[in-house]
C-alpha cells in the first residue's frame, strides 16, 4: 500500500458503507450473475445467424464486455472479493480466459474510497481515547480492496504516521466471499470449473486470512527493516506499536514518487540502474537468504526517494508486507540448484538440479529437458554473459550488463513456454514456482519501465 505523495484519492467515488453482511454480497452477487446469464443468453440467440469468423469476433467481444462488467461490479463490493479478483488476476493466467485477467487486473486501480465517518468511526472502535493523540487527515492517501490509507500526525512529538485502515467486517467476510466468487463464475459460466481452480481458491483462502492479520504483518515488517536498516539503498516504514492492533497497522510515513513517475525517468541513466539493482538484489534476497518472499509484484508496494544531493543514493521504499510467502529449505535447495545452473548457462545442469520435487520428478526425460531449456532462458539475465552465447547482442551493453528493455524476455518465454506446454499433458507447476514466476515478471517490467541495466555477477555470485 503506497505512501504515495503524487496521488490524490479526491476524484475516486466514495461510499459510506460496506456490503459486509452475508445477504447484502449474497444479493449483489446474485444480482450480477444473473445479470451476466441474462446477456450471455441474449447474446447466444443473436449470434444464432452470423458466420463463424463474425461468432468468434462476436463472442470475443461480447467475453471482454462482460469481464469489464465484472470487474466493475466486484469494485463496489471492496473487501476480499476485490481481493480474490486481484489475486486471480496476477496468479491465474493458466486458468483463466485472457479477456478475464484483463478486466480483473483493474480492480487494484478503480476501488472507491470509503467515507471518512465511517472510518473514523472504526478508528474509535480500534483506539479508542488513543485516537485523540493523533490528527487524521480525512483525506485518504491509498486505497485497496481490505484496507485505506490516512497520514496522520502524533500530536505530542509531531511524528508523521500513515494508519492502514482494514474496512470493518472484511475479515470475517473472507470464507463466505470466496464461495460466493466461486458461485458467480461457475453461474456466469465465464470460466471453467476445474480442479485447478479449487486447489487455487484454498491457496487465496490461506492467503487472505495471513493477510487480514496486520499483527503478523507488523511482525514481518519489523524483521524487513532490522534486515535492511544497514543498507541505505533501502528504506521500510518502521512500525508504531502503540496504534497498531490487529485490524490497524500505523508506521512512519515515508514519502516518495511512483516507479512510473515522470520524475524517475528524468534521472540519470546510472541513477536508475542502481534503483534497478537495487530492486533485483532484495528480491534475491528473499528468496535465496531470507527464504520468505513478498509475493505480490504490485508497483504500488514501492516507491523511490530521489535524492537531491548529487553524492547522495537515491532510495528505494518498500511498502506492504502483508502477501508474504514463506518457502521451506527443499525448495530452496531447489531453487539454488536452478540458479547455478542458470548462471553457468549448463542445460545438464539444470536438468541434474530439476530432481526431489514430485513435479519434476513426473516429467519424462524429452519433457525435463524441455523445460530446463525454459529455464536456462528464464534465467538469462543471471548468466554470466561471458559464457552465455544466446544472450541477445543488443541485451548487453558495453559493460557486460544486461539490458532488461531490449531483451523482449516475457515475450520469448512466453512463445517458449507455448511450445513446451504443447509437448506434453501439461499440470500446473506447484503454486510456489508460481509465485516465484510472478515475482520474476514483476521484477522484469519493473526494470523494463526503468531502463536499468544489471550486473549478473553481483546478483549471483553471493549465493554461489
Amino acid at each position: 500500500m503506497a505512501n504515495d505523495t503524487s496521488k490524490s484519492s479526491n476524484n475516486k467515488q466514495s461510499i459510506d458503507t460496506l456490503k459486509t453482511s452475508g445477504f447484502e454480497r449474497r444479493m449483489s452477487i446474485a444480482k450480477t450473475s444473473l445479470n451476466i446469464g441474462r446477456r450471455w443468453a441474449g447474446n447466444s440467440v443473436s449470434g444464432m445467424f452470423l458466420n463463424k469468423e463474425a461468432r468468434t469476433a462476436r463472442n470475443q467481444a461480447f467475453m471482454e464486455e462482460q469481464a469489464n462488467y465484472l470487474a466493475t461490479e466486484l469494485g463496489k463490493l471492496k473487501g476480499s472479493v476485490v481481493k480474490i479478483g486481484q489475486m486471480l488476476a496476477i496468479y491465474g493466467e493458466h486458468i483463466l480466459p485472457p479477456e478475464i485477467t484483463r478486466a480483473l487486473q483493474t480492480l487494484n486501480d478503480n476501488t472507491a474510497t470509503l467515507s471518512w465517518p465511517t472510518i473514523e468511526q472504526t478508528l474509535h472502535k480500534l483506539l479508542g481515547d488513543k485516537l485523540n493523540d493523533l490528527k487524521v487527515d480525512p483525506v485518504p492517501i491509498g486505497t485497496a480492496s481490505l484496507a485505506q490509507v490516512h497520514r496522520a500526525t502524533v500530536l505530542e512529538t509531531g511524528e508523521q504516521v500513515v494508519l492502514k485502515i482494514q474496512y470493518p467486517g472484511v475479515a470475517e467476510a473472507i470464507n463466505s466471499d470466496l464461495s460466493l466468487f466461486k458461485q458467480l463464475l461457475k453461474v456466469s459460466n465465464i470460466v471453467p470449473q476445474t480442479r485447478s481452480l479449487d486447489a487455487w481458491f484454498e491457496e487465496i483462502r490461506d492467503l487472505l486470512h495471513h493477510e487480514v492479520d496486520y499483527e503478523a504483518e507488523a511482525a514481518t515488517t519489523e524483521r524487513f527493516y532490522d534486515r535492511l536498516s544497514h543498507d541505505s539503498r533501502y528504506i521500510v516504514p518502521k512500525i508504531n506499536r502503540n496504534y497498531s492492533k490487529k485490524r490497524l497497522l500505523c508506521m512512519s510515513y515515508e514519502p516518495g514518487i511512483t516507479v512510473v513517475s515522470e520524475e524517475l525517468q528524468l534521472l540519470s541513466h546510472e541513477r536508475r540502474n542502481a534503483i534497478g539493482q537495487a530492486a533485483i538484489e532484495i528480491m534475491m534476497q528473499e528468496i535465496f537468504v531470507w527464504g520468505e518472499m513478498q509475493t505480490d509484484p504490485n508497483f504500488g508496494n514501492y516507491l523511490v526517494r530521489v535524492s537531491d544531493d548529487q553524492d547522495d543514493i537515491d532510495k528505494l521504499i518498500l511498502l506492504d508486507f502483508g502477501a508474504i510467502r514463506q518457502f521451506d529449505k527443499h525448495l530452496l535447495t531447489i531453487a539454488h540448484g536452478l540458479l547455478k545452473a542458470g548462471y553457468r548457462h549448463d542445460h545438464q545442469a539444470m536438468v541434474l538440479a530439476m530432481t526431489g520435487y514430485d513435479f519434476f520428478d513426473s516429467m519424462s526425460d524429452k519433457v525435463r529437458s524441455d523445460v530446463a531449456s525454459l529455464f536456462l532462458l528464464a534465467t538469462e539475465p543471471f548468466s554470466d554473459p561471458s559464457i552465455n552465447p544466446d544472450i541477445p547482442i543488443d541485451s548487453l551493453d558495453q559493460d557486460s550488463r544486461y539490458i532488461w528493455a531490449n531483451s523482449k524476455l516475457h515475450s520469448r518465454l512466453s512463445t517458449q513456454a507455448s511450445k513446451a506446454m504443447q509437448s506434453f499433458e501439461f499440470n500446473l507447476p506447484p503454486k510456489e514456482f508460481m509465485f516465484i514466476s510472478r515475482k520474476f515478471i514483476g521484477a522484469y517490467t519493473f526494470l523494463t519501465v526503468l531502463d536499468a541495466h544489471t550486473y549478473s555477477d553481483k546478483l549471483v555470485k553471493p549465493f554461489l
